[in-house]
């Protein structure tokens, strides 16, 4: 018999799923309990309402910038923090898409509760990373034309929308519409968040990529 923590973690999961492809309003305690192979009752023992178990799903997403944050922000150098922190979050949405797609629906079923949840949960991680960048621009290591707060929003959102469609786009691809493309789609948009970063981005990429000319 699996553990209680167990079952609530399959909640979580199953409702996570059913909320990002069906939405609020579409989804059921039924349907749910059916997806985690319990009754309904045994949903509720855990979280007394729908509406609970709702904002218990949007919490789990949206806390983990804040547990992540501080250990990525005692990496030394820039650079290395831009790293960890893609890292951080593209792994986070790409372990689970539902994930991305349940934002996403969220931000655009429920705009407004979405609002205060992303001002308590996004809105100081935002800010952290916004300073931390501001101090780089200062010492000229990042694009002076860089606007922190917006690149910082930008980036954020470029992954949890592309995140959230890449299954559907990834059929654009040549090789198979698999895993490679998803690796493929992230491999590229970090690429450009990095490029609009960093100044010698440039002149690297350009020199990766233009074919050389005759004569």
């Amino acid at each position: 018999m699996e553990r209680p923590i167990d079952i609530r973690a399959r909640i979580l999961e199953e409702a996570t799923r059913l909320f990002a492809s069906q939405g609020f309003d579409g989804t059921s305690i039924q349907a749910i309990a059916g997806a985690v192979g319990i009754r309904k009752p045994s949903v509720l023992y855990h979280f007394a309402s729908k509406e609970l178990l709702h904002q218990a799903v949007l919490d789990e997403v949206l806390s983990r910038w804040n547990e992540v944050l501080p250990d990525i922000l005692l990496v030394s150098s820039e650079e290395s923090r831009f790293e960890r922190v893609m890292d951080a979050v593209t792994s986070f949405f790409m372990e689970d898409p539902d994930r991305a797609r349940l934002l996403l629906r969220e931000i655009l079923d429920r705009p407004e509760e979405m609002s205060r949840r992303i001002s308590t949960f996004v809105r100081p991680w935002i800010d952290v990373v916004a300073e931390q960048l501001e101090r780089a621009k200062r010492r000229s290591r990042v694009r002076e034309s860089l606007d922190p707060e917006a690149y910082a929003m930008n980036v954020l959102s470029m992954i949890v929308s592309g995140i959230a469609i890449v299954e559907s786009l990834s059929v654009v691809f040549r090789d198979d519409p698999s895993r490679k493309s998803h690796d493929r789609f992230v491999a590229e948009m970090i690429r450009v968040a990095r490029a609009s970063l960093y100044p010698h981005e440039v002149s690297a990429d350009l020199g990766k990529h233009l074919e050389p000319h005759d004569g």
